[in-house]
């Protein structure tokens, strides 16, 4: 699993009145890959993933959401979904590239999967690791909340989180402590390798984590889920569908999600978490590149 390959190029691109950041990895005039991280994490996240599909001969660009890693943050906390869809749109229309593989993680798979569905003639393939959003179980459970219930829960989830400030940590070790306490899958060169480039450093001898705290809620002003099924609907290419037997996400083949997709396969990695692509690297990374050149 080591990294034979650093990114080949970093660079900024504009969206809306934001500046984001993005990596090239591997050969320019390649065949392009697009990789989309989730929340709370960052592009240096795909490392592995990246160098194994630049050694496959592809160029793999990754970029961070906004309010991530080193990308710039909104003044109000508001990261809605399809703010984050829209940057996907204009990282590719920056890099110029009308045809093109499609992969995320999370609330990144959310991200590629609305992409995917608003342009289904862009993409070859399409991979979603646990990237469909709630279950049915947790959205019946929300629907079951009246309207105003729900709305003033929102209300107060913005007041505290409109004042939350990154959390301050003494040292590289201590957020290494929490990185591995929380996934505790992750082998000790993972764990390092995510927390260096998952933390900044405050000019203060301390350390935070690089993503925004404000931008944890969940926005009431949300395309409908009917609407979220309808775009699946529209996807075309090949799809796979990528879980973790060991996931708290819902299982698409269970669930009844994934009837929505016309040519789509569902694959739960046992033994693997959500960080499915870290806990069986090796695994995932075959089934992939099996899915990819078929």
């Amino acid at each position: 699993m080591g990294l034979r390959f650093s990114p080949r190029y970093e660079g900024r691109f504009a969206s809306q009145r934001l500046e984001l950041s993005y990596v090239e990895w591997g050969d320019p005039d390649a065949d392009l890959i697009v990789l989309v991280h989730g929340g709370r994490d960052q592009k240096r996240s795909w490392d592995w993933v990246a160098n194994l599909l630049a050694g496959q001969g592809y160029r793999v660009v990754a970029h961070d959401l906004r309010g991530h890693g080193t990308s710039d943050h909104v003044s109000d906390g508001d990261y809605g979904v399809m703010e984050h869809v829209y940057d996907l749109a204009s990282l590719v229309d920056h890099i110029g590239v009308d045809h093109f593989d499609l992969i995320g993680h999370s609330l990144g798979g959310n991200i590629t999967v609305r992409y995917t569905g608003l342009f289904p003639e862009r993409i070859k393939k399409l991979v979603s690791l646990e990237g469909l959003g709630p279950s049915p179980k947790m959205i019946a459970e929300r629907k079951a909340i009246s309207v105003d219930d729900r709305l003033r829960d929102w209300i107060e989830q913005r007041r505290k989180l409109s004042g939350r400030t990154p959390r301050k940590m003494e040292s590289f070790e201590t957020a290494l402590g929490r990185m591995t306490d929380a996934h505790p899958y992750l082998t000790p060169e993972q764990a390092e390798h995510l927390t260096r480039y998952g933390i900044r450093e405050t000019g203060e001898g301390h350390v935070e984590w690089a993503y925004d705290p404000a931008g944890m809620g969940r926005s009431p002003t949300d395309i409908t889920q009917a609407d979220f099924e309808a775009l699946w609907r529209k996807i075309t290419c090949p799809t796979w569908l990528v879980y973790g037997g060991d996931s708290w996400a819902s299982d698409p083949s269970k669930d009844g999600r994934a009837k929505h997709f016309s040519n789509a396969e569902v694959t739960v990695i046992e033994g693997a978490g959500h960080w499915l692509h870290h806990d069986h690297f090796d695994e995932f990374t075959e089934q992939l590149v099996r899915f990819l050149q078929a």
